[in-house]
């Protein structure tokens, strides 16, 4: 660390930050570099007590902290909020994406659920939102908690709001502004929107190369769908899903959550993860793009490999399979319950072991899975009887030291205080602002070395429009003012 001819304390190699606010001998303050990465400077003079940035620096790449100091003309609070949003002495410090900014313009569960899971792997999440009310799915209710939209406060967990009017023409500049420092960018407006509003990809890069700017739709930005709007039911019945999805001789049946939606953002994360990864090897930002068809095609998985290789239209199954018999829903003494045999040795360990039937291995209606999917009516009314003489419980009991899958069939309330789900502790307490302690989902993934960040509440309507602005934007009470008398913010 040096101080240069003006007295002002230059950090070289500033990449890794731990956060410790030194002085320098001639009384300058400075941030300690812990572990240096990188090439970037980050000069700071002393302002009698306070620090201020002198210049804004670039995203660098290592294994302990990621992402931008505070924009010139900040003032110590705005450096030691950064330090802390970062990890750098808070309990989210060793987060895979901790550091990193994702700006959010998305609504409603695709792009939401995208942010989420950035949120939960430890990036900072700063949802805009419109002053009309913001998100749509804060008026999603019942059921909610307070007042609030139980579907909200899922999907927008471990995210901070900011409302802009992106009509203002100072609330746009306040969006560009908070893009220029953002790592991420995810928006899901129908295409041409962002760049009516002077935010698409092209405006945003010349302000922020490094930027990865991710867009989701319903058909993608180019060709004669563009513009449709997609929503999740109606992809479903498009791409096939439906046609695959209730009994064979019922109707075409709806998956009963909004499955496109929530793999949409799955596969937009996982592109954002990609994007990162790319830029941090050397390489600059890049727009990419998800949309909702596209994703529904690619959940036919097997099924379209059929039709496309070999011309197979594939049939409903209802509850059971196409390529692997017995499999489906089966009737104990007290209740339903679902087992699956893949192969030939689990049939005959069912058979065997579990039934006490070794007839049904001999019958040569049952010899291979070919046969058994031809005649399977057949063997699910003779399993049926059998598996009627017990309850459940004691077959699945069975089954599984049999090695076969098997499970009961449960109600949500049932699955949400079964044995299995306490077990896994995937709910955490979190205090919300108007709704008391609510119950959170904690993310799926488990993470050892790099912990995923345990779940917050999701934010009030617009909760954080003026930190935000004053931490990454760079905004003071004459600015905050400006924008409020020009209706930018609430």
């Amino acid at each position: 660390m040096r101080v240069n001819a003006a007295g002002v304390g230059v950090e070289e190699h500033v990449g890794c930050l731990r956060g410790r606010l030194v002085r320098h001998a001639e009384g300058k303050k400075d941030v300690e570099d812990g572990a240096a990465h990188g090439v970037d400077r980050h000069p700071y003079r002393d302002l009698g007590g306070d620090v201020e940035v002198l210049e804004h620096g670039t995203p660098s790449v290592c294994g302990e902290w990621h992402g931008t100091l505070p924009p010139r003309g900040h003032r110590r609070e705005a450096v030691e909020m950064e330090l802390s949003r970062s990890g750098a002495g808070g309990a989210n410090r060793r987060a895979a994406l901790g550091g990193k900014t994702v700006l959010d313009f998305t609504r409603v569960l695709a792009g939401p659920y995208c942010t989420m899971n950035l949120a939960d792997l430890g990036a900072e999440v700063i949802k805009i939102e419109n002053p009309n009310g913001g998100d749509e799915t804060r008026r999603f209710r019942p059921p909610d908690v307070a007042g609030e939209s139980t579907y909200f406060l899922h999907v927008n967990r471990n995210k901070r709001s900011a409302v802009l009017d992106l009509s203002k023409p100072e609330g746009k500049a306040a969006a560009l502004t908070l893009a220029a420092r953002a790592d991420v960018l995810v928006e899901n407006f129908r295409p041409g929107v962002m760049g009516r509003l002077g935010l698409d990809y092209d405006s945003v890069r010349a302000v922020n190369p490094g930027v990865v700017y991710c867009s989701i739709s319903g058909y993608g930005s180019e060709g004669p769908l563009a513009t449709r709007a997609g929503l999740d039911p109606v992809i479903q019945g498009e791409c096939g899903l439906m046609a695959l999805t209730g009994e064979p001789d019922g109707e075409f049946m709806r998956i009963g959550v909004s499955l496109v939606d929530a793999m949409t953002g799955l596969f937009a994360s996982q592109g954002i993860l990609a994007a990162l990864l790319a830029r941090g090897k050397g390489g600059a930002g890049q727009r990419l793009e998800v949309s909702l068809f596209d994703t529904g095609v690619n959940m036919l998985v097997n099924f379209a490999a059929g039709y496309l290789m070999a011309g197979v239209e594939p049939p409903r199954a209802g509850n059971g399979n196409v390529v692997a018999q017995p499999a489906g829903v089966f009737e104990a003494a007290d209740g339903p319950f679902i087992l699956t045999c893949a192969n030939d040795t689990a049939y005959e360990r069912l058979c065997r072991d579990v039934l006490g039937r070794p007839g049904l291995i001999e019958d040569p209606r049952f010899a291979t899975i070919a046969l058994r999917l031809e005649n399977e009516r057949v063997l699910s009314t003779a399993l049926n009887e059998a598996l009627a003489e017990r309850p459940r419980a004691e077959w699945i009991t069975r089954l599984r030291e049999a090695g076969i899958p098997a499970g009961e069939v449960r109600k949500v309330s049932e699955a949400l205080t079964s044995p299995e789900f306490e077990s896994r502790g995937m709910v955490a307490i979190a205090e919300h602002p108007t709704a008391g302690p609510l119950p959170l989902l904690r993310s799926p993934l488990r993470l050892a070395g790099t912990p995923i960040r345990e779940p917050e509440p999701a934010p009030t309507f617009g909760q954080h429009t003026e930190s935000v602005l004053r931490s990454l934007a760079g905004y003071d009470d004459a600015g905050i003012d400006a924008l409020r008398a020009a209706g930018a913010i609430p």
